[in-house]
């Protein structure tokens, strides 16, 4: 997990690509390309962001090392004067990108790359691998999130993740998306968020008798003192042998500032309810009840449903692998190539599939909020030389049916651009937030969402609609292609 030379972590055919490119030298024009997705995870109704900052760091160390080219030389199938213009290869273009955090939504550019087309095809296996990954998780993490109602949730996913990388990265988005901690450690290190977890049945197991661990495990950690009730018998045993072992901190004079039980097995609802009489009855009515054992945000809605007296939730497997989504589906196209009067010439994608069909063009997304209650009405993408004026009537349509339209008052609305610029020539301009920083942004943007928006189940669709300008562009070079 320390540093790695990510420059060979790419697809072979954008090598092969580069060195056509490379081979036909007036090839190498300046393009655009846009990295968007085109269907939310898990069904839901938005994404969030994540993951800019490794795509910035992989940008930043984007050469070219003398074992990269022995390597490539090996394969047979690259000439030896374009594996020396490897050798001094940096990239040396403009990059845009939607922030980390920021709620986002279908066909949108998460980042447009602006570079000759050699650098932009490059880089863009290495931009999805990290973009898709860590935006699943986020997205994953913030529905888990919204589910849990306000109860912190824990990610303790590391050991189902795949590999170390998606543990830790994961483990990261997993912070952006909502989560008040991770059991890993290395993501701690790394990235500056709080670590938090309890102790294994094994702990239970390896004393001669359970209030024996739980008491020992108490004189060790009296300030965060959770214990792991069901081991044998959590009514009969755990609960029970928990409670004392309270009662004997609150009269030896030890402060009960954080403490209360695990369930990690078992019906969660019906021993929730029935831990929480008990302590209550006992004197522990700030006792912490958690729980884990394969937790989404669907069975945690169900557990909030039945009166689960759970307030607080580690999610392991089904958040780090986004189990039911376990791919985020982000594509990278091509939308301009620059002409000889230094112009770009949009470039469209054609499919019978309609929502393949890409936006072609320079563009720019402006989020639009209703001015009187700060939620999104739609996002609208239009061309980069498109300026709007909120005193202004705006009229949006939506692209796929043009005929529905929504017409917003000038003063009844805002307009926020949310493409940031990441590199300029070559060179970062941009400062990544700390994760917790972005976690708190990421906060502010879901309470600009709607609440149906938000619900898990069929929720309700926000649009991503075109300029009339861009909608014009796209309709007349289809038309020429057809």
């Amino acid at each position: 997990m320390d540093r790695q030379n990510l420059t060979l972590m790419t697809d072979l055919y954008e090598l092969t690509m580069m060195q056509g490119y490379f081979k036909n030298n007036s090839r190498n024009e300046m393009v655009i390309f846009d990295a968007f997705y085109r269907n939310n995870p898990c069904e839901g109704g938005y994404a969030i962001s994540a993951g800019l900052e490794q795509v910035i760091q992989y940008i930043r160390e984007l050469r070219f090392e003398g074992e990269d080219i022995d390597y490539l030389a090996s394969l047979g199938i690259f000439a030896p004067d374009f594996l020396e213009y490897l050798r001094t290869f940096r990239f040396s273009g403009d990059i845009y990108a939607i922030p980390e955090g920021t709620v986002m939504f279908p066909r949108e550019p998460i980042i447009k790359v602006v570079a000759p087309i050699m650098e932009a095809q490059l880089v863009e296996t290495a931009i999805l691998n990290i973009i898709n990954h860590q935006s699943l998780i986020a997205t994953k993490a913030a529905r888990v999130c919204y589910a849990a109602k306000g109860d912190g949730v824990m990610e303790f996913g590391l050991r189902r993740a795949q590999g170390p990388d998606a543990g830790t990265y994961g483990a990261r988005a997993a912070m952006i998306g909502g989560c008040i901690g991770t059991s890993n450690v290395l993501c701690g290190q790394l990235f500056d968020v709080p670590v938090k977890g309890t102790h294994a049945h094994s702990w239970i197991m390896s004393f001669p008798d359970e209030y024996t661990a739980f008491k020992t495990y108490a004189d060790l950690y009296p300030s965060a003192c959770i214990l792991l009730a069901d081991t044998y018998d959590t009514l009969k045993s755990g609960v029970p042998n928990a409670i004392r072992v309270f009662t004997e901190m609150r009269e030896a004079g030890i402060p009960l500032t954080f403490y209360g039980i695990r369930l990690d097995s078992g019906d969660l609802a019906y021993l929730s309810k029935k831990a929480r009489k008990m302590l209550d009855a006992a004197g522990f009515p700030d006792a912490v009840i958690s729980a884990s054992n394969d937790l989404d945000e669907y069975l945690i809605d169900s557990l909030k449903a039945q009166g689960a007296a759970i307030t607080s939730w580690g999610v392991g497997t089904n958040l780090i692998t986004s189990k039911d989504n376990p791919s985020f589906g982000g594509v990278y196209k091509l939308a301009a190539i620059r002409g000889e009067d230094g112009r770009f010439i949009p470039k469209i994608k054609l499919s019978e599939n309609t929502e393949k069909v890409t936006n072609p063009g320079d563009k720019k997304i402006y989020r639009v909020y209703e001015k009187e209650t700060g939620k999104i009405k739609a996002d609208l993408i239009c061309l980069t030389e498109e300026e709007y004026k909120e005193e202004d009537d705006l009229i949006l349509f939506d692209p796929m049916e043009p005929w529905k339209k929504t017409r917003l008052e000038g003063g009844s609305y805002t307009l926020r651009p949310i493409l940031k610029q990441i590199f300029k020539q070559g060179e970062c301009c941009y400062t990544s937030p700390k994760v917790m920083d972005i976690r708190a942004y990421c906060q502010k943007e879901l309470d600009t969402l709607w609440d149906e928006t938000k619900r898990l189940v069929n929720p309700n669709k926000v649009y991503v609609d075109l300029s009339q300008k861009l909608y014009d562009t796209k309709i007349e070079l289809l038309k020429q292609l057809s």
